[in-house]
């Protein structure tokens, strides 16, 4: 404790702080790349005017109170005040709209990667471009609004992410790291930069507007893992820690989306490998040798945190509704005068799943709180159905709820692994969809035949990568590649714990999935009749 406290006090560390849907999060690390404290805060998104949104007060009051947290929780374990840290990185939510005037006022609250509203936009572009161009991406949000014939579209002067709206107003620099910016546009993973061809075909796209801007004029400028982003502001400090014992200077690394940061955290940045990130959305992302050969709308192309290619699958749907069920049985605990841990609750909940039927028990549910592009679902409503004759146990309703987490996804990997004929070598998993042990993970080697690994690192996830993106600024040597600075020395030894496909649970998972495909016109009519 005490080595640790000199450490913090010399400030050699590292912070990670990242903004997921549910949760802000900070993880401090120390150059054994060990998380020695952390800071949450808890948050909603809230559906205003048809949009989903978070405002920009919640936003500064949900990273001032989790940094606050962060440094309790430094002083409580060690007794030191936090005042230096050795370099910093934010990360947050992909995609999504923020768009600013010449005065840095937002023109119209934020648009999140959650909404479905874009779709006439996202079909356009993917057609000009002949590249997938998904609703949740920020360019399908700006054209969407030139469509629409919003007034604020000419006024705009920035158009940024939330980690790149974060990381401007700590820094004063409008940058965004390479993975995060190729979820607003295109980008050319020879250059590295927008994909010129496309730029130039949307300014012709939009000429007879005759806005006052340009598209590379108001996006970020693209910086690659390692790349020096800025440091803390004086101003940037007060707006992070309120007691103003935080000491500016502090160098920060590109900001990254919440994709980059999870390769990240499970060294899965190289060629064939992979990692599925699970928590209220869920996602997959594999690293190709090869482009692939068509396009497809279940899956986007963005980058690794370097610029290599990357196909993703991104559901937006995932653990909600699994976790207002356990919410229920909480409520039935409560009332019977029983006092359990939502760990222990999970984790019992979660483990029983796995004493239930492979496929299911012949029941489904689709655990959609929005919109799901991969099943061209426009509004979500989560559902549970079941024949007289299905096998109703805790169990298979558990193992249910579980399968159709992850059932959008595996109509995008069977496209990746069955269509495209990628090859993977590995896929990590992180998030809290695997946070018990054996549970997550065997469902999804099932879904994906593919053998899953999880590190004991696995509930830290992003924020957790992100410190270590922070760290690859500062710590690294000379000419030393990201690659080798996780396999070398953050994850030296570490392969985690490997759980491979069981031939019974992928027939049951493959039943189930055909029943999921074929039962979609169920949740379609529920979002058209259920107002």
């Amino acid at each position: 404790m005490a080595d640790l406290k000199a450490i913090i006090e010399s400030g050699k560390t590292a912070l990670g702080i990242e903004f997921g849907s549910t949760r802000i999060k900070a993880v401090l690390i120390d150059e054994s790349f060990k998380p020695i404290a952390s800071g949450s805060y808890s948050w909603e998104n809230q559906l205003i005017d048809g949009f989903w949104t978070y405002s920009l007060d919640d936003i500064w009051k949900g990273l001032r109170d989790c940094y606050k947290s962060l440094v309790a929780d430094v002083k409580e374990k060690y007794g030191a005040e936090l005042t230096r840290i050795g370099s910093i990185g934010f990360s947050a939510m992909m995609h999504g709209y923020m768009a600013f005037d010449e005065k840095g006022e937002l023109l119209v609250p934020f648009r999140t990667w959650r909404n479905s509203t874009t779709g006439q936009a996202a079909e356009a572009l993917t057609e000009l471009f002949n590249y997938n161009i998904p609703q949740r991406w920020s360019i399908s949000h700006l054209y969407q609004a030139i469509l629409n014939g919003e007034e604020h579209v000419d006024q705009i002067s920035y158009l940024t992410t939330l980690a790149g709206y974060i990381h401007w107003q700590l820094t004063g620099r409008k940058v965004l790291g390479i993975g995060d910016a190729s979820g607003m546009f295109p980008i050319n993973d020879k250059t590295h930069q927008y994909d010129e061809t496309m730029v130039e075909k949307f300014g012709k796209l939009i000429e007879d507007k005759h806005y006052s801007w340009t598209l590379t004029g108001i996006l970020p400028k693209i910086l690659v893992a390692g790349e020096s982003a800025g440091v803390l502001t004086e101003e940037g400090a007060k707006l992070l820690d309120e007691s103003g014992k935080l000491q500016a200077g502090i160098p920060l690394c590109p900001p990254e989306g919440d994709a980059g940061t999870g390769m990240a955290a499970t060294n899965s940045i190289g060629v064939r490998t992979g990692n599925v990130s699970a928590g209220t959305s869920v996602f997959a992302m594999v690293v190709l040798e090869d482009q692939l050969k068509a396009v497809y709308p279940e899956i986007d192309m963005v980058t690794t945190p370097v610029g290599s290619p990357v196909a993703m699958v991104h559901a937006n749907n995932c653990t909600s509704e699994i976790n207002a069920w356990v919410g229920l049985f909480r409520e039935f605990a409560e009332l019977f005068g029983m006092d359990i841990s939502q760990n222990d609750l999970f984790e019992k909940l979660f483990k029983v799943a796995m004493e239930g039927d492979a496929d299911c028990g012949d029941m489904m549910s689709y655990g959609y709180y929005s919109g799901e592009n991969i099943t061209d679902i426009t509004e979500g409503r989560p559902l549970f159905v079941r024949k007289p004759t299905s096998r109703f146990s805790l169990a298979n309703f558990m193992r249910l709820h579980l399968s159709s987490a992850l059932g959008a996804l595996k109509v995008g990997m069977d496209i990746l692994i069955k269509k495209e004929h990628v090859a993977i070598d590995k896929i990590y998993g992180h998030g809290g969809y695997f946070t018990t042990k054996g549970v997550g993970q065997k469902l999804l080697a099932a879904a994906i035949d593919t053998p899953v690994s999880v590190m004991e690192t696995a509930g830290e996830g992003g924020p957790w990568g992100m410190a270590l993106l922070a760290s690859y600024l500062t710590w690294k040597g000379e000419d030393e590649t990201l690659q080798n600075y996780l396999e070398g020395k953050v994850f030296a030894g570490n392969a985690g714990t490997s759980e491979e496909p069981d031939a019974k649970d992928i027939e049951g998972f493959e039943k189930f999935i055909e029943n999921y495909k074929g039962a979609i016109a169920v949740e379609k009519t529920a979002s058209e009749v259920i107002k």
